[in-house]
């Protein structure tokens, strides 16, 4: 890796918004290098999976729509007096399966008191997110399914900008349900409702609309 990893790093930093680089006969070796080199604070998302390399350049619209819906989780979490502890697009991997995602956001409610104050999360002794969100402008992320399920994420949020879907992890498999089980407040008609307005109406506005409707919740 250490003689590829530059022309990587440079196709990388050549990436256009919302493109996408697929690298095909990767290594776990080459995989793990390139997350060392890119470092901390790396505005792409990888995800590896057996050999295969997929790196997105997220676009102005996915990082919105990412932004926002964090916005919105830290309310109702406000709201119903929990706690909440977000950790963004950290990198969850195994070298078996062989396999290595990082969602567009994710947090912990249930097991927020597990990882509160830790800097690093180790899937050997901490637990997977209770929510990952994937954004899917520019790319499609039901191909991470698969991994999330194998490390046990309970649930997951997907927005393509039409439409918000939840799915809960029911054994080996996501399957798509009205509402959150870890924010029963949350539904996918509402993410849809509160995502479609923040496109003509802006977040500020949105953020409002969302704490009223907060308040008429049974």
């Amino acid at each position: 890796m250490t003689t590829q990893t530059p022309s990587y790093l440079d196709a990388i930093e050549h990436l256009p918004e919302g493109g996408i680089l697929v690298l095909n006969n990767i290594s776990w070796e080459e995989y793990e290098q390139l997350l060392e080199d890119l470092g901390d604070g790396y505005a792409v998302n990888v995800y590896y999976d057996r050999g295969r390399l997929k790196i997105m350049s997220p676009s102005s619209s996915h990082e919105m729509y990412k932004d926002l819906i964090l916005r919105l989780v830290d309310i109702v979490a406000d709201h119903v007096d929990i706690v909440l502890e977000s950790r963004g697009s950290t990198t969850f991997k195994r070298k078996r399966p062989s396999k290595g995602a990082e969602p567009d956001v994710c947090f912990y409610i249930q097991n927020a008191s597990r990882i509160i104050g830790k800097l690093k999360i180790d899937l050997a002794t901490d637990p997977p997110p209770d929510v990952v969100v994937e954004i899917d402008v520019s790319h499609d992320s039901t191909d991470k399914f698969e991994f999330y399920a194998s490390i046990g994420v309970p649930e997951i949020w997907r927005y393509d900008e039409h439409q918000a879907q939840i799915f809960h992890l029911q054994g080996e498999t996501f399957i798509e349900m009205p509402s959150s089980r870890a924010l029963p407040l949350v539904t996918s008609d509402a993410l849809t409702r509160f995502l479609d307005q923040s496109k003509t109406e802006g977040q500020s506005a949105t953020l409002k609309s969302f704490r009223q409707w907060l308040q008429y919740q049974p």
